[in-house]
């Protein structure tokens, strides 16, 4: 096999026994066609089963000029993961990437909004348009439930057990969760699916499908993106933001009204308590008030 049906053969393993995201699949897979692309470039000639430690060590060593410490991290993470795979398949008996180390990088804390920013935010959105109803809707969905911006798009009308005050989730390998909703945020999204979206021509495929775009299709990450940057550019807010901010901005704001790290856990869908730690970070103010509300000799 050449190196696209191993790299096809590593997707598949990927998408099937580990139940990765279509995402992560996607950055394992771009890695993997960088390493492809280098050993072209340079005219070497040799399979992913001979290829050895100092050729990789060489290709690392040449991304490393382009990316910065973190995509390097990831670029090493997966190629340990794809020749990982290679040797779990008897396709090859050693991991050349076994030595290689990745450069060590610091949590990085994502950006957070106040709870005024988030405020004035939502208060940008033009709801003179049934794209306004739709963003509005959209975005107290993101920060009111903690969702990531895949969750957002792929959000079904079936998905909704508003009686129940809950919304289903599939997260990152197709989990499920339960995640509460607000009873705002319901309302919210029952105006623009009784006012605006029952007005689109829907596309077939995508009946269940709760936010659509103007020609009744999903809408795409890169328009949930879009979308934000541009009212954050309207409301002059300096900060680099993502959907993704929402979503650190509903734990931290959750964590500082006095919620629990492990509910926090469960709502984000982390499989491990030590992300949703990265994700939630904590001012000295409010560790101090954790210390004189809590500690047994506050006084």
């Amino acid at each position: 096999m050449n190196w696209n049906n191993y790299i096809k053969s590593f997707q598949s393993y990927l998408k099937i026994e580990r139940g990765l995201s279509k995402n992560t699949v996607a950055n394992y897979t771009f890695d993997l066609e960088r390493l492809c692309s280098y050993l072209l470039e340079n005219s070497i000639s040799v399979s992913p089963e001979k290829i050895n430690e100092e050729t990789i060590q060489q290709f690392i060593y040449a991304v490393s000029k382009e990316v910065n410490a973190r995509s390097q991290a990831r670029i090493i993470s997966g190629l340990k993961s794809f020749f990982s795979y290679m040797i779990f398949e008897d396709y090859r008996s050693d991991n050349p990437m076994e030595l290689i180390e990745a450069p060590k990088i610091g949590r990085k804390l994502p950006d957070t909004l106040s709870v005024n920013d988030i405020d004035n935010l939502i208060a940008a959105i033009d709801l003179s348009t049934p794209e306004g109803e739709r963003n509005r809707a959209m975005l107290e969905t993101l920060y009111g439930c903690g969702l990531r911006v895949s969750e957002i798009i792929s959000l079904r009308i079936s998905d909704l057990f508003f009686e129940e005050g809950f919304i289903k989730i599939t997260g990152k390998g197709n989990k499920q969760r339960f995640v509460p909703i607000a009873k705002s945020t319901q309302k919210f999204i029952e105006f623009y699916k009784n006012n605006v979206r029952n007005h689109l021509e829907i596309g077939k495929g995508f009946e269940d499908t709760l936010f659509l775009n103007r020609r009744g299709k999903q809408l795409t990450r890169a328009m949930v993106f879009t979308i934000i940057k541009t009212l954050a550019v309207n409301i002059n807010l300096q900060k680099n933001i993502s959907p993704h901010t929402l979503r650190h901005s509903f734990a931290t704001h959750l964590l500082e009204n006095g919620a629990d790290l492990r509910s926090i856990q469960l709502m984000l869908g982390h499989e491990s308590i030590t992300t949703t730690e990265i994700y939630v970070h904590l001012d000295r103010k409010h560790l101090t008030q954790i210390i004189n509300t809590f500690h047994p000799r506050k006084t």
